[in-house]
């Protein structure tokens, strides 16, 4: 069963930063960033090729930047000029998902 581990988040202002990262037991698919809101359903908001391709959700275009660390099996995300609309439970996992998810990681933006 693949293992994913999501670490990195917390509690920032508005116009923070933060990095989060994700360890990946199965690692060799495009892999993504998701995130879940209280009361929204989880969305992508970020993905990334193994050959290095990224898309992002237009919320977060210009803000949040996905990379990923062949050699540590890693996928981070990059969040710079985070808005309290980015409050939510950032996930990582294959695009499309694995059946199962981590725990995730909690950000929350706010003064």
């Amino acid at each position: 069963q693949v293992q994913l581990v999501e670490s990195g988040g917390g509690l920032v202002q508005p116009g923070g930063s933060l990095r989060l990262s994700c360890s990946v037991s199965e690692y060799g698919y495009t892999m993504g960033w998701y995130r879940q809101a209280p009361g929204k359903q989880r969305e992508l908001v970020a993905s990334a090729t193994s050959g290095g391709n990224t898309n992002y959700h237009y919320s977060v275009k210009g803000r949040f930047t996905i990379s990923r660390d062949h050699a540590e099996k890693k996928v981070h995300l990059q969040m710079n000029s985070l808005k309290p609309e980015d409050t939510a439970v950032y996930y990582c996992n294959r695009v499309p998902e694995f059946a199962s998810w981590g725990q995730g990681t909690q950000v929350t933006v706010s003064s």
